[in-house]
């Protein structure tokens, strides 16, 4: 496979770059590539910019070749809004989330998380699973990098995003894929925590317009309920 790279930046027409120091290590320190060797750029604005690999000493610098108009993106605009999960659960939730083909992913704080974050604690975090989300983009093909937002109160989320519909995950719901029609336009789907919703979030939820959707019997795991729920509507509506 040919590498793939994010470019922060507007990428030029044609020319040649010096990579960012980032992109140029990570060419030829991990991955070792050779003079040469062939890459794409991609600088999440749509389409992808082949080019070749030029090392001059221990700097990396891209010969930049045509534009390319490719996009791998879903024909569904799921949006994840997935409460706080300890460890490293969230890097692991947003990186296949993306893999997956969602549009965006809204971390919220809800009553049961065991990760608390606020301050410069949460703008760093945030910080880290946004470049989560670049890697994932990086290595399954897109061109678009999906917007992973600042954490915010489930509360806050709901008075913010009022009129998108929106589906909340729930243990017995009587609602399945089964029984619902395809979205038109942007879908939000809830997730709860380890410990899962408390019955005051789920009701504020639905008083908020959210359906109530069951996925079978069992009870999912936080980092598993959201990435089989994305899947199961791709598989459905999507482009699976």
């Amino acid at each position: 496979m040919i590498s793939r790279f994010h470019f922060p930046g507007v990428l030029p027409q044609g020319g040649e770059l010096p990579l960012p120091e980032a992109v140029s290590h990570h060419a030829l320190r991990v991955l070792r590539l050779s003079d040469g060797d062939p890459l794409v750029l991609f600088d999440g604005s749509g389409g992808e910019v082949a080019a070749r690999l030029d090392i001059r000493g221990k700097r990396g610098f891209a010969v930049l070749g045509e534009r390319r108009s490719i996009s791998r993106e879903s024909p569904l605009e799921i949006v994840l809004v997935q409460s706080l999960a300890s460890g490293d659960k969230m890097d692991w939730i947003i990186q296949k989330a993306v893999e997956l083909g969602v549009a965006g992913v809204i971390p919220v704080q809800a009553e049961r998380s065991v990760l608390r974050l606020a301050g410069e604690r949460a703008q760093k975090r945030q910080a880290h699973w946004q470049q989560v989300a670049v890697a994932a983009c990086e290595q399954c093909g897109r061109n678009r990098v999906p917007e992973v937002t600042p954490v915010q109160t489930l509360s806050a989320y709901l008075e913010g995003w009022s009129a998108v519909p929106k589906v909340v995950l729930a243990p017995g719901a009587t609602h399945t894929l089964g029984t619902m029609s395809p979205p038109e336009g942007a879908m939000h789907l809830l997730i709860g925590p380890e410990g899962g919703w408390s019955d005051a979030e789920l009701a504020v939820c639905q008083g908020a317009g959210a359906i109530a959707l069951g996925l079978g019997p069992r009870i999912l795991r936080t980092e598993t309920a959201g990435l089989a729920a994305v899947a199961a509507i791709q598989a459905r509506w999507g482009d699976f």
